[in-house]
């Protein structure tokens, strides 16, 4: 108990010291969009169709400088945000955040830990917590007490580190708190002596290149690189152990935030024997080889869910025809039949998915989807395709 305590003290003063993320204070809002952070497009994601209420209650556990709650705020203008951190420093950036860019009055924030959420009255239907449950003593205990928050068919979106693409980060970490010695803790030290570390190595060095060729960038502000080679607390995790952690949650998982990361085509997709053997592992066992064979994963993301939840395939044409559809609100670009989808990956449309998109965008308030293919020469799996790609949402029929 006393060595946990001693954690989170130093991760508190980690925090004060440099509040993270250091992003800039806007007097507007954030620009662009996370999915993950909409609650429709990411209910839609999970369930297949967009929930049947816009006015949910969303927790940002962990939440920092309000980085993330900021986008939950603008993103669901009709939601109650509350946001939670341990460290004080960064919940006043947090605040200040919010109210300067106009959301201040639709979110409240409390100076909790996550291991006592539970002091939160009532239960929410999404739970953002990103870059949080790995820089707890017991990641373990920090999820089970948010499981019981959130709401019967709820989702919580997740996100902790991969050992496998942070191996050199890891070194680099061990390597400062040697050279630190008593000094460990003294956070200003650490970042100047890590940084000369960085700059008198061989140009050739390991550590060096995964440095400039991934991290680099973002390091260059002091709160980046202390919270990447100087936190006092972390818990890496391969697929083995992050599914040990989402056992102990007692929450269903959903799927990763990134499946095209998770497709085992994207790397023996050319040897079709290669294929038909992991075709024939259980979805863990798949999960592992390919972090084995393709080892970059810095981080997972995924989703996992409080039962009863329902998803929905749209198989039955009948439903699908009764379903109201809308365009989804995380796209830019349109209306072109190119634009960029909720992933800022590009899109070619057909013309037969411009005409569809363009009849449900025109309308005055969304249609049914037996409406739309009445004008329009798309089918019912046209329009499947487009719900599968997230370009658009539908809504079940009420």
């Amino acid at each position: 108990m006393q060595e946990s305590q001693e954690i989170t003290s130093a991760v508190q003063r980690l925090y004060d010291t440099y509040p993270f993320p250091p992003e800039a204070l806007l007097d507007e809002p954030p620009p662009g969009y996370n999915w993950r952070w909409n609650w429709p497009v990411a209910h839609a994601f999970c369930t297949g169709r967009k929930p049947d209420r816009p006015n949910a209650r969303i927790l940002d556990a962990g939440c920092g400088t309000g980085v993330g709650t900021e986008y939950l705020v603008h993103l669901n203008p009709e939601a109650r945000v509350t946001g939670i951190d341990l460290s004080a420093g960064a919940l006043s950036v947090a605040r200040e955040r919010c109210q300067r860019s106009g959301g201040g009055d639709r979110v409240e924030f409390h100076h909790l830990s996550l291991y006592d959420v539970g002091q939160l009255e009532g239960a929410f239907d999404l739970i953002n917590c990103v870059g949080v449950l790995h820089h707890l003593p017991d990641p373990i205990a920090g999820i089970r007490a948010l499981a019981p928050k959130l709401a019967p068919g709820g989702i919580m979106h997740v996100f902790v580190y991969g050992e496998l693409g942070r191996w050199e980060i890891r070194l680099m970490q061990q390597a400062i708190a040697l050279l630190q010695g008593d000094k460990r803790g003294d956070y200003t030290d650490g970042v100047a002596l890590g940084r000369r570390v960085f700059e008198v190595l061989p140009e050739h060095n390991r550590l060096v290149k995964r440095e400039k060729e991934r991290w680099s960038l973002e390091n260059r502000r002091d709160a980046n690189f202390a919270d990447m080679y100087l936190h006092p607390q972390e818990i890496d995790y391969n697929v083995e152990t992050l599914f040990e952690l989402i056992e102990a949650s007692g929450l269903e998982f959903v799927g990763f935030s990134n499946p095209e990361f998770w497709s085992v085509e994207r790397l023996l997709g050319k040897a079709p024997e290669l294929l038909e053997r992991a075709g024939s592992l259980g979805d863990r066992d798949r999960y592992r080889l390919i972090e084995l064979l393709d080892p970059e994963v810095t981080h997972y993301e995924f989703f996992l869910a409080r039962p009863p939840f329902v998803k929905t395939d749209w198989i039955d044409e009948g439903a699908l025809a009764r379903a109201r559809v809308e365009l989804s609100p995380c796209l830019q670009g349109w209306p072109s039949q190119e634009l960029f989808d909720y992933n800022y990956n590009i899109v070619r449309l057909s013309e037969a998915e411009y005409e569809f998109m363009s009849a449900c965008a025109k309308a005055p308030t969304p249609p049914t989807v037996g409406e739309v293919l009445a004008q329009v020469k798309l089918d019912f799996e046209g329009v499947r395709s487009l719900q599968r790609r997230q370009l658009v949402l539908l809504a079940a029929a009420s």
